[in-house]
């Protein structure tokens, strides 16, 4: 199990820690709950130190990108960052990634820590053009400062305008008393903030003046349980769990993030899957009743026949009712759909909703 920079910090917090994608990761400090509302109300901090980073460059650099993801890279500009997908060659999905355009010539691909060897592996495989690639995922922390008051509990550590920075954009900058930090706004919890990454040897200061910072905002530590939960509340996919090896893209409602106007991996086949249509998709449901749905569970139809499996599922702290993502045929993919939730002996009503679940009032 590896730790990140900041293991120690998490267990004098007192934090329950558990191993997640071969590391040793805060899961909760106060309580799921608690930690959920303060990121949707106030501040929370996220160590997501365990994510990679691999950094692409060279005059190749773009070519390999644009060979091995599906989305359109050329659109990006230093400080643009973009949300992406590795496909495989048997239409499924290496893995999501984020692409961030540092300066001419160089990307840095952000991919999750389960995948870290994999992902690299296989676009090493595909680097025939020679660009030039650095593993920096041992070397790097990141986290997520999470809420709507992220911006103002954080601006006087920077002399960057934090409003400033929009959605899926970023600025290499001084924060924290440390220079060159990246400061992103590709927030996976739907509450708006940043995230900060930065080198090791600089985490343990950044954290320490962020929670000075945020004293008087309310601000906690939050694991990686409450991560989840918001993260499902938007119905924002989660490798592992609602996309993986043996997803079509397409049918996991990635069509979005698949551009045809250049050539990638598999291309032709994923391209083949939009024209014709694919026979199930992923959804979002709301339990009609006091009722849990978890990852794995079946869904039947009303005449209770199964049709599809529930990927990610919990109860909503912010709503209070039961939530979940899953596949189901395509005919009951319509927002208002009736499906049936097998838990246990017991066969629970939920009704397909437009995704996200949580709006902000």
């Amino acid at each position: 199990m590896k730790n990140t920079a900041l293991t120690a910090i998490h267990k004098s917090l007192g934090a329950k820690m558990v191993p997640f994608a071969g590391f040793y990761m805060p899961v909760q400090y106060e309580g799921v709950t608690i930690e959920h509302h303060t990121v949707r109300n106030d501040v929370g901090v996220f160590d997501v130190s365990h994510m990679g980073e691999f950094l692409i460059s060279g005059p190749n650099a773009l070519e390999l990108i644009q060979k091995v993801s599906s989305n359109d890279a050329a659109v990006l500009f230093p400080g643009r960052a973009q949300y992406a997908y590795l496909p495989n060659d048997s239409d499924g999905i290496v893995d999501d990634m984020l692409v961030y355009q540092i300066k001419d010539e160089q990307y840095l691909l952000v991919v999750n820590a389960s995948n870290i060897d994999k992902d690299w592996s296989h676009i090493e495989k595909a680097n025939t053009m020679g660009a030039d690639m650095r593993n920096l995922s041992d070397d790097y922390s990141l986290l997520a400062i999470q809420g709507p008051k992220a911006v103002e509990a954080m601006q006087s550590l920077t002399s960057v305008d934090l409003a400033s920075i929009k959605y899926y954009h970023f600025k290499v900058a001084d924060f924290a008393g440390i220079d060159n930090v990246i400061i992103s706004a590709t927030g996976y919890t739907g509450s708006g903030g940043f995230e900060i990454y930065c080198k090791n040897d600089e985490v343990e200061q950044i954290w320490n003046k962020v929670f000075e910072a945020g004293a008087s905002f309310n601000i906690k530590p939050i694991g990686l349980a409450a991560r989840d939960t918001l993260r499902l509340e938007m119905g924002f996919n989660l490798y592992g769990n609602d996309i993986d090896e043996t997803t079509n893209p397409i049918e996991a409602g990635l069509g979005w993030v698949t551009k045809f106007n250049k050539d990638f991996i598999n291309k032709e086949s994923i391209e083949q899957s939009k024209l014709k249509g694919v026979p199930r998709k992923l959804v979002g449901f709301t339990m009609d009743e006091k009722a849990i749905p978890r990852g794995g569970y079946i869904i039947n139809n009303e005449e209770g026949e199964e049709m599809g499996i529930v990927t990610s599922g919990t109860m909503s702290p912010s709503m209070t009712i039961g939530i979940g993502l899953g596949y189901v045929p395509v005919a009951a993919a319509v927002p208002g759909s009736k499906i049936h939730i097998q838990i246990r002996k017991k066969s629970v009503p939920a009704t397909v909703v437009k995704l996200p679940f949580y709006k902000k009032s």
